[in-house]
C-alpha cells in the first residue's frame, strides 16, 4: 500500500456521530461505498485516508470499504470508537501488527494472555510512582536539546527541526531505558530504527522477503540492544541509576517467557514507540505554530515560567497537535465474533478500522475541526466529552501506555524553547504521510531568531 499525503491542515465536512438504534434497526448490514467510487480511486493512484473521508462522508461513521474479497468497516463515530476500543475489546482484537518484523513480540504487537502479562510489567513504569523516576532523565534530556537550540540561535546554523526533535526524544527514552545520556555512536546506529518504520508500507508483502530488504537496518538495531542488554546485566548503571531496561531484565530471573529475545522486542518496541511518536508529534506542532503564532503569545502569556497555568497552556498545544495528527491515525483490529456495532451487524473476521484522524476532524464531533485552536483543552465544555471523540493514543485496555510519559516530556522540552526560540522556517513540506504515523512530507530547514 503506498503512503498517503495530503494537506497539513485539510479537513473534510462529514455527518456527526451516529444516533442510538433503536430495536427495530439492530443488525441491518453496514452501508458500503459504491464499488465504482472505489476503482476509480485505485485507478487515479488515490490516498487512503481521501478513500475513507469519502465513505465517511457519504455513509457516516460507520461504513463499508471493499478494498479486497471482503469488506472493511471503517468506525469513526465516536459512539462505535468507544463500543470497538473500550466497550468490547475481547470481540475486537488485534491480528497482526504492521511493524511486527521490527518489534516482533513486544506489547504492541503482542496478543491474548502474553500481551496481559507484558502489559502488566510495563505499566507500573508509566504511572504515578513509576514516572517519578523518569522525571530527572527528561529534565536533562530537554536542557541538553535546549542548549544545542541556543548554540544555534548563536551562530545562524541552518538546522532541521524534525531531526532535532527526533534526536531529543530518542535521547529521553535511551536514558529512561538505560540511564544513560545518549551517545553519538548509539545515535547514529538507531537512525535505522525511523529508517525501517519509513519502508513499512513499501516493503513486499512476503515476511521474508520483508525482512531481507531492511536486514542490515534491522542488524544495526540489534547489534544496538544486544550491547546495552549486556551492559545491563553487567550492572552497568547510567549516571541517574538503572533503567527499564534493568526491570526487564530482572523480570526473567522470575519470568521465564522474559527470554533475550522477548527482551530485545519490548526494547526496540520501547523505542519506536516512545520516540517516533512524540518527535513527530513535536515536529508538527512547531509547524502548526510556524502558521499561527498567536497560539505561542497566548501559551506564553497564561502565567509566568513554571506556573501551572503556562504548563496547562503548552499541553494544550500538544493536545491541539495531537488532535490534527494523532500518535496512530489508524488502529485495526479484527472482529473475533459476530456482533452489533451501532444497529449494524459486523460478522467474525471482519476487518475493523478505527480512524482517529477523521474522528478528530469531523464537524458534527469538534467545533470548526480545521482550526487550530488550542484552547479547546483549556476552556471548560469546549472539548467534546464522548471518550471516543479524542484518542491520539487509543483508548480501552490498549491504549498507548506512554500517554503521560509523552505529555511530560514534550510539555517539558516545549517550556525551555517557546520563550528562548522562534524557529524561521527555510521552507515547510506540502503535505503529510501515512504510514504508521502521520508525519510531514519532506525536510524541516531552518534558522532561530532569539525571543
Amino acid at each position: 500500500m503506498p503512503p498517503n499525503r495530503s494537506s497539513p491542515v485539510a479537513t473534510h465536512a462529514r455527518p456527526g456521530p451516529l444516533p442510538s438504534p433503536s430495536p427495530s434497526q439492530a443488525g441491518r448490514p453496514v452501508p458500503e461505498l459504491d464499488p465504482a467510487l472505489v476503482g476509480a480511486w485505485q485507478a487515479g493512484g488515490g490516498e487512503l485516508v481521501d478513500l475513507f473521508a469519502q465513505a465517511q462522508e457519504r455513509l457516516g461513521g460507520v461504513a463499508a470499504v471493499r478494498l479486497g474479497p471482503r469488506p472493511t468497516v471503517l468506525v469513526t463515530a465516536p459512539r462505535a470508537v468507544q463500543h470497538v476500543l473500550a466497550l468490547r475489546p475481547e470481540r475486537y482484537v488485534k491480528r497482526s501488527h504492521r511493524a511486527r518484523l521490527l518489534i516482533g513480540d513486544g506489547v504492541l504487537a503482542a496478543t491474548g494472555e502474553a500481551w496481559q502479562r507484558q502489559r502488566r510489567l510495563l505499566q507500573s513504569q508509566f504511572t504515578g510512582r513509576g514516572m517519578r523516576r523518569y522525571e530527572q532523565r527528561i529534565a536533562e534530556a530537554a536542557r541538553t536539546a535546549a542548549a544545542r537550540w541556543a548554540a544555534y540561535a548563536r551562530t545562524g546554523e541552518v538546522f532541521d527541526v524534525g531531526d532535532e526533535m527526533r534526536r531529543f526524544a530518542l535521547d529521553t527514552i535511551w536514558r529512561s531505558l538505560t540511564g544513560h545520556p545518549l551517545d553519538p555512536g548509539t545515535e547514529a546506529e538507531l537512525a535505522a530504527v525511523p529508517a525501517v518504520v519509513a519502508a513499512l508500507p513499501s516493503l513486499p508483502a512476503d515476511g521474508a522477503d520483508a525482512r531481507g530488504a531492511v536486514a542490515a537496518e534491522l542488524a544495526r538495531i540489534d547489534a544496538v540492544a544486544s550491547r546495552a542488554m549486556a551492559a545491563a546485566r553487567e550492572g552497568e548503571a547510567g549516571p541517574d541509576g538503572p533503567g527499564l531496561l534493568h526491570v526487564l531484565i530482572e523480570a526473567s530471573d522470575t519470568r521465564p517467557e522474559y527470554t533475550d529475545r522477548l527482551i530485545r522486542d519490548e526494547l526496540v518496541t520501547l523505542l519506536v514507540a516512545g520516540h517516533e511518536t512524540t518527535a513527530t508529534t513535536l515536529t508538527w506542532l512547531h509547524l502548526l505554530l510556524d502558521r499561527h503564532p498567536q497560539a505561542r503569545e497566548q501559551a506564553l502569556a497564561a502565567g509566568p515560567a513554571g506556573s501551572a497555568e503556562r504548563r496547562q497552556a503548552v499541553q494544550a498545544l500538544v493536545h491541539e497537535t495531537l488532535r490534527f495528527y494523532p500518535s496512530a491515525w489508524i488502529l485495526p483490529r479484527c472482529a473475533a465474533q459476530d456482533d452489533v456495532l451501532a444497529g449494524y451487524r459486523v460478522e467474525a473476521g471482519t476487518d475493523v478500522l478505527v480512524c482517529p484522524y477523521l474522528t478528530h476532524r469531523d464537524p458534527g464531533v469538534w467545533e470548526d475541526p480545521g482550526r487550530f485552536d488550542p484552547g479547546r483543552f483549556t476552556t471548560p465544555g469546549r472539548r467534546p466529552a464522548d471518550p471516543g471523540s479524542y484518542l491520539p493514543f487509543g483508548i480501552g485496555p490498549r491504549a498507548c501506555l506512554g500517554l503521560q510519559f509523552a505529555l511530560r516530556e514534550s510539555t517539558a522540552l516545549l517550556e525551555h524553547l517557546l520563550p528562548a526560540h522562534t524557529p524561521r522556517f527555510h521552507s515547510t513540506p506540502d503535505g503529510a504521510v501515512y504510514t504508521i504515523t502521520v508525519r510531514p512530507d519532506g525536510p524541516t530547514p531552518a534558522t532561530l531568531d532569539g525571543r
